[in-house]
């Protein structure tokens, strides 16, 4: 009896054991032809690095499914007749989670009875088919694995080549030398606010953002010379996409670290219903690090945020689509009751600050036709800025010298038809209106009245509308068209911008291919711009800029791609920007220039007679995964330039001349055989020119008591050139039923004080200099099941 007790108790172990060695998961997803939307029926799913090859067929709904497949790394092919076939190279699968994808397939131009030409390599390719130039996809592994990535896209893309980080404190980002304002940033094919947390007004970025990768699909970023579907952007586009919760069966991920908590639902409503929905909330207190010794700042800091995507699909109405995101963010900081702690002019003040901002849509997408499709949106967004200022005598009493609230709604709707006619010829066209409900406040101390003095009191609302249409013609094989016109209008005050738009594509051979691409881009300014009030002598105020035009910009490409191999590829690109009818200060004498706006509503009298140029090279040689590694080398030579009103050609604040990034990663399968752990190291440096600054005068700073600049000599200096160097190490460990995953992020790992800027400060009467972040663990669990 105890022999056979034994016996069995050793098979439970044994059979334990080879369970453990054999770790699979489910991959399933669906395949849709690329332009119509319509799902592909019997295309063959095969995962080429197991042994057995494991495949699966397309059924009616364009749906496949692969059991079993080995937990790890693998490549998964994907084959039709009539359709180019396509090879995704190490695709993660886990054990916490099934893995579902989304592959569209473009249609071959001359179709033949068997397929003779080697298969694409997804990576390389941005998801909107009508992209020529300056596009590439980026995937949610890229932005959770990235050094100091920490989930966010903007962080992310500062590994790409042609943007560069405007301070480390935020994720605002300059591209090609433009204002990070000129970025656009879209979420399932419409415009939404700023997604960032402690954003400012006029502004593209925050502290960190609000979309957790959790309900982030692979996405496209570009960079300049967009298609004619995006439109009110002169230097960028972020066009996010959203994955879809599982449909058939719930999931749950929970992470918790020094950023906070983060925890995400999703699963089916019922069995055999297709619909699902997927919820992500975040909560941190990032004042809990500074408690902990990390050297963040003396302000009490908080933010949280709620996002979700839910999928309603039906059988004669087509699917339906609920999205949206909240997040809520705040600061206070308060000065030192201790007045001998005060060194500097900055530790005199309390202040409280704010900023929350959200969106909610309706998405509707029916197939009129196998080969047309509408989509339509509807879509309510709103946020709130507020900040107060308050300096303190030495006796503690508060004299308020600043003061700002700015709050605005939007209602935005959109229509987008698609048409593939065949397979060379497709067309999108569209529509968007946004009717916006604002109110602006900005108040400041006159110091000469010693009274607060009014820049900015309206409320209100006004409208924009957009319309576009862009064609895709595929010559053949070799040589694709793409050609557009996109339509802005401001009926506030009756000002719009026609903007032709023109990309081609011709592949030289299998491997190599030349693009050009040519843009028109307006952007219309902040609406606190308009708005600006100006006191006159007589105590009445005038409204000098409601009249002001858009800012505009000329964008021309030339790029070579090649693929060096299966993994390894190389892309250049020049470029040359030229930005008219600029807004700049309206006095003759005046070097303001909205190029060089970071954040904020400028509330000077402005006209449209400025400009500005933007060129350069850029390089990039990036290996996908392969072999556990990979790496992307960026490098950049650009020059960025504005003239105002005197004629003088002068760099802008962005104006950093050169960028080299690096960033690679490395895994290796650690411990005992069959534990699924699996090490990684992942590496970023970055080294570029420093952002240029303009000289103290330092005579006339002690005069005034605060810092007063060179006019004359605007952004004439330099910073110390910036150098920076992020380390992350993961463990990731797949166990039966769920994935955990230990992060420790080491951002500025060097611990490297890269200057952000100099200031006259009035208490010691110097010139001291501003650091930007030091170094800052980030430790994180992560778990999946």
């Amino acid at each position: 009896m105890k022999f056979k007790y034994f016996s069995l108790l050793l098979f439970v172990l044994i059979s334990c054991a080879s369970y453990a060695q054999n770790l699979t998961q489910t991959v399933r997803g669906i395949i849709i032809d690329k332009i119509s939307n319509e799902p592909l029926i019997g295309a063959v799913v095969t995962v080429t690095t197991s042994n057995p090859v494991i495949g699966s067929v397309s059924d009616f709904d364009g749906n496949f499914k692969l059991l079993n497949v080995p937990v790890g790394r693998n490549s998964i092919a994907v084959q039709m007749l009539g359709y180019k076939p396509i090879m995704m190279n190490d695709v993660l699968v886990n054990s916490g989670k099934e893995l579902v994808l989304n592959v569209p397939m473009d249609e071959e131009i001359n179709q033949t009875n068997e397929v003779t030409i080697s298969a694409d390599q997804e990576k390389k390719k941005p998801l909107n088919s009508m992209a020529g130039v300056s596009a590439r996809t980026f995937s949610v592994e890229e932005t959770q694995k990235f050094a100091a990535a920490v989930n966010d896209p903007s962080r992310m893309a500062i590994s790409f080549a042609g943007v560069v980080s405007g301070d480390d404190g935020n994720n605002l980002i300059s591209i090609r030398g433009n204002s990070p304002y000129g970025l656009l940033w879209r979420m399932e094919g419409v415009e939404i606010p700023n997604p960032n947390h402690f954003g400012g007004v006029a502004t593209s970025g925050g502290g960190i953002s609000i979309l957790s990768s959790q309900l982030l699909g692979n996405s496209d970023f570009f960079t300049g010379a967009f298609p004619a579907e995006y439109g009110n952007a002169l230097s960028g586009v972020f066009d996010m996409k959203l994955r879809k919760g599982n449909n058939e069966k719930h999931e749950f991920t929970f992470q918790a670290g020094f950023l906070g908590l983060d925890a995400a639902i999703e699963g089916p409503f019922k069995k055999g219903y297709a619909g699902s929905y997927l919820i992500n909330y975040r909560y941190s207190t990032l004042s809990v690090l500074g408690k902990l010794g990390v050297p963040i700042g003396d302000a009490t800091t908080n933010f949280q945020d709620l996002a979700f995507n839910i999928y309603l699909p039906s059988e004669r109405l087509g699917n339906f689509q609920l999205f949206g995101f909240g997040g809520l963010s705040s600061q206070i900081d308060k000065a030192d009751r201790d007045t001998s702690l005060w060194e500097m002019e900055w530790q005199h003040y309390d202040s409280r600050y704010y900023s929350n901002t959200g969106a909610g849509g309706l998405r509707h997408v029916i197939n009129i036709s196998e080969n047309t499709y509408l989509q339509s949106s509807a879509v309510l967004s709103g946020n709130f800025v507020g900040y107060e200022q308050e300096k303190l005598s030495f006796e503690f009493d508060p004299v308020r010298d600043y003061e700002e609230k700015h709050t605005n709604q939007k209602l935005l709707l959109t229509t987008v038809l698609n048409n593939k006619f065949n397979a060379r010829n497709s067309l999108r066209s569209g529509f968007y209106y946004s009717i916006n409900d604002f109110s602006l406040l900005k108040e400041f101390l006159n110091e000469d009245t010693d009274h607060m003095e009014t820049g900015l009191d309206a409320s209100g609302g006004n409208t924009t509308a957009q319309a576009f249409s862009q064609w895709k013609f595929r010559v053949n094989e070799r040589l694709t068209l793409n050609s557009g016109v996109h339509f802005l209008y401001l009926p506030m005050n009756n000002t719009s911008s026609v903007e032709p738009r023109f990309s081609t594509r011709y592949q030289l051979d299998e491997n190599k291919t030349l693009s050009l691409g040519y843009g028109l881009h307006g952007q219309v300014q902040p609406t606190g711009m308009y708005k600006t009030q100006v006191l006159q002598p007589n105590g009445t105020y005038s409204k000098p800029n409601e009249n002001l035009g858009m800012n505009k910009s000329h964008h021309m490409v030339l790029g070579y791609e090649q693929a060096l191999n299966k993994f390894l590829y190389l892309k250049t690109e020049l470029y040359y920007q030229h930005l008219f009818n600029i807004a700049v200060g309206a006095d003759s004498g005046s070097t303001l220039s909205s190029l060089n706006n970071v954040e904020n509503y400028i509330t000077e009298p402005l006209n449209n007679k400025g400009k500005g140029r933007n060129y350069g090279a850029e390089l990039t040689l990036e290996q996908y995964m392969h072999n556990n590694m990979y790496f992307l080398l960026s490098a950049s030579l650009f020059n960025s330039e504005f003239m105002t009103a005197d004629q003088v050609w002068r760099n802008t604040r962005f104006n950093a001349n050169y960028a080299v990034s690096f960033t690679a990663g490395k895994e290796w399968k650690v411990g005992k055989e069959g534990k699924n752990k699996t090490l990684g190291v992942n590496l970023r440096a970055i080294y570029r020119g420093g952002m240029r600054t303009t000289p103290i005068n330092m005579q006339a700073s002690i005069a005034e008591g605060s810092t007063v600049i060179y006019e004359d000599q605007l952004y004439e200096a330099k910073v110390a050139d910036y150098f920076r160097t992020d380390l992350k190490f993961s463990l990731r460990r797949n166990r039966a039923h769920s994935t955990s995953t230990l992060a420790l992020d080491f951002q500025n790992a060097t611990n490297r004080k890269n200057v952000w800027n100099y200031y006259f400060d009035a208490s010691s009467g110097t010139i001291k200099t501003s650091y930007q972040t030091p170094l800052i663990p980030v430790l994180s669990y992560k778990i999946e099941f």
